[in-house]
């Protein structure tokens, strides 16, 4: 398999560079950051650290959209949200019939879109709960070691994996490079239970500007947290979709997650939003109290979580103009 990865930040760097560096496997980058671009270039790659520490270089090819001429077997989709239509727009010439596409982004939504350029067959989703940020324009760093990542991948429309050698495949080599793939077999329970993970750490960390492991040292954060899980859960039970685990498991997996596996971890919530740009709060916390409001139920938690972390925004952008002119990609 020969990957292509587009977007360079955080999570596309980690997913690139591991199938390089462990699996062996012939990586592109393709990303239109340009401050992105022509730093890694000038550099000859991109600097990668983990958990802050041993900061290398490690050489990676990158392309704008227009400039690729290669054929890659799999696609590797990491963008914020916001980015994804523009982005693949500019792709969309590069795609071919044979090809396959794999994406875990935050949030909801980008499944639909993709589904515009690929058979829905050719499209395989995935939950990480791998950590990474950007110190930096081509200067990355990875958090949590081989032990601490994981990962659930599905195919879109519903597949199984006993029939696809291509998802195989490429759960092979996503286990070679240390990401610790599980392929399951229901894709909306996988996503929903990502995006309740997301629901908590990620927008709770952003709003108060704190690493995951700064979350848990509060005393009240395990209620917090339940609180919000099983809002969550009541809405996705109000749309008939079955979760991956119970509440209980994911509240225990959250907590550990934040304490032990990533503690050190900022989420990318939180990066956008000390960059001041948009967050992708609407698609996290604003999708759970979508779907529940939509089946007659009425998130109120999420609803004002996801107001608040708009205030944060606000706030933010006061006390910082200077990122009112510098923060666009």
């Amino acid at each position: 398999m020969k990957y292509a990865v587009i977007g360079a930040g955080g999570m596309g760097t980690q997913y690139g560079v591991l199938l390089q560096e462990f699996a062996g496997k012939d990586v592109d980058f393709i990303d239109t950051w340009k401050p992105n671009v022509e730093r890694i270039r000038e550099q000859g790659g991109t600097y990668v650290s983990q958990d802050g520490r041993d900061r290398h270089l490690v050489p990676i090819d990158v392309y704008y959209p227009e400039e690729y001429e290669g054929d890659p077997d799999v696609w590797i989709v990491f963008l914020k949200q916001m980015q994804l239509e523009a982005v693949l727009k500019r792709c969309a010439p590069l795609f071919k019939e044979h090809q396959v596409v794999f994406s875990a982004m935050n949030g909801y939504g980008h499944f639909e879109i993709l589904a515009r350029y690929f058979d829905t067959s050719r499209i395989y989703g995935g939950t990480a709960l791998i950590g990474a940020s950007m110190y930096g324009p081509g200067d990355v760093n990875f958090t949590g070691d081989a032990h601490a990542k994981s990962m659930n991948m599905c195919a879109y429309d519903g597949h199984g994996a006993d029939s696809d050698p291509t998802e195989r495949t490429i759960c092979g080599d996503f286990t070679a490079a240390t990401l610790n793939p599980t392929i399951v077999d229901d894709f909306m329970g996988m996503c929903m239970a990502k995006i309740v993970f997301n629901s908590v750490l990620n927008t709770l960390c952003t709003m108060y500007q704190i690493r995951f492991g700064e979350f848990m040292r509060h005393p009240g954060a395990r209620r917090m947290t339940e609180q919000l899980v099983d809002e969550a859960y009541t809405a996705a039970e109000h749309a008939g979709i079955t979760l991956l685990g119970t509440r209980d498991s994911e509240v225990d997996t959250i907590c550990h997650t934040a304490g032990v596996a990533h503690p050190l971890h900022y989420p990318s919530m939180y990066q956008d939003l000390t960059k001041g740009r948009p967050t992708e709060v609407d698609y996290i916390n604003g999708y759970i109290a979508r779907i529940g409001r939509e089946h007659g139920y009425v998130c109120r938690l999420h609803e004002f979580v996801t107001e608040e972390l708009h205030l944060a925004e606000l706030a933010f952008s006061i006390h910082h103009p200077e990122y009112a002119k510098s923060s666009q990609r």
